[in-house]
């Protein structure tokens, strides 16, 4: 049976597995229906994402320096809520790179 199960604000996607076990699905992004990295797709990561989509973004970046100047536009809408810290975060990384 597939269903949802909530934990916090997270919603994670549950399986019952064998003798009643839950398995995690790993999270399906919004926007992430093609090839690019649009700045939804960025947001989406930033904001939903886990380790392994943070780790992913970042080989991304490393691969092509252009998502730089996209992650900073992505970043600046959110960096006057000080609750964004993942927004936080992420600028602050790119500002490392760029310096």
């Amino acid at each position: 049976m597939l269903g949802h199960y909530r934990r916090g604000k997270k919603r994670r996607k549950w399986l019952d597995g064998i003798g009643g076990c839950v398995i995690l699905i790993p999270m399906l992004h919004r926007h992430l229906n093609h090839d690019g990295l649009t700045l939804a797709a960025i947001d989406d990561v930033i904001a939903r994402g886990r380790r392994a989509d943070w780790e992913r973004l970042r080989e991304a970046l490393l691969a092509d320096a252009s998502l730089l100047e996209k992650i900073r536009q992505v970043c600046q809408a959110h960096i006057q809520d000080p609750h964004a810290q993942r927004h936080h975060f992420w600028m602050n990384y790119v500002n490392e790179r760029v310096a």
